[in-house]
């Protein structure tokens, strides 16, 4: 008997999700699609039921970061509901020491950003995918103010580069004042000329 079509989405959020783990854990080049299957409890076969590659399946993952941090991919047109409080709530969680300190949950903007560079358009889109939408919440929070777009994009760049900065150094002292300075900048930005 076919497996139902409920079955198929529910399998293929299960690979993504044991891939997007992966990934943030070791890097794209480092996993292997057999790695990810074994983690997903499923055997290689059933990869190409769902993807038709590795890079296929990466970009899946990189995207999927919007079901585990529900203001990351806000769309251009979509309305944001308090946006003030929203992009100042997206500043402290993307700051956070608990995310920092959990792996399984970084940002693909943070924990990514080498292996997006170098691989195919399709985890590329993904990734920008994800800036945009940051983006979007940072630009409707600062909706009416003179160089918005540009406070926006600053944000994005803070957000992002405090933590790529704090995850690469060792010294605790320093992960939490690279943290701090940028979301102090960051928070900055949104207040009113």
């Amino acid at each position: 008997m076919p497996y139902s079509p409920e079955h198929k989405v529910q399998t293929r959020a299960r690979v993504v999700e044991s891939a997007r783990r992966l990934f943030n854990r070791h890097g794209f080049e480092q996993v292997t699609i057999d790695q990810v299957m074994a983690s997903a409890g499923l055997t290689r076969g059933a990869f190409y039921h769902h993807f038709d590659s590795k890079d296929d399946l990466y970009a899946a993952a990189v995207a999927s970061f919007e079901t585990c941090n529900p203001f990351a991919t806000a769309n251009a047109d979509q309305v944001v509901k308090d946006p003030k409080r929203m992009a100042r709530m997206l500043v402290d969680l993307y700051l956070s020491d608990e995310v920092l300190e959990n792996i399984d949950l970084h940002c693909p903007l943070y924990a990514l950003p080498s292996d997006v560079a170098r691989a195919g358009l399709e985890p590329q889109q993904a990734y920008t995918d994800l800036m945009r939408g940051m983006r979007h919440i940072y630009r409707c929070a600062l909706k009416g103010i003179r160089d918005a777009d540009r406070r926006a994009e600053a944000m994005v760049a803070l957000c992002v580069g405090g933590m790529v900065l704090a995850r690469t150094t060792n010294d605790p002292e320093l992960r939490k004042s690279l943290r701090e300075s940028a979301r102090h900048q960051a928070l900055a930005l949104l207040k009113l000329d």
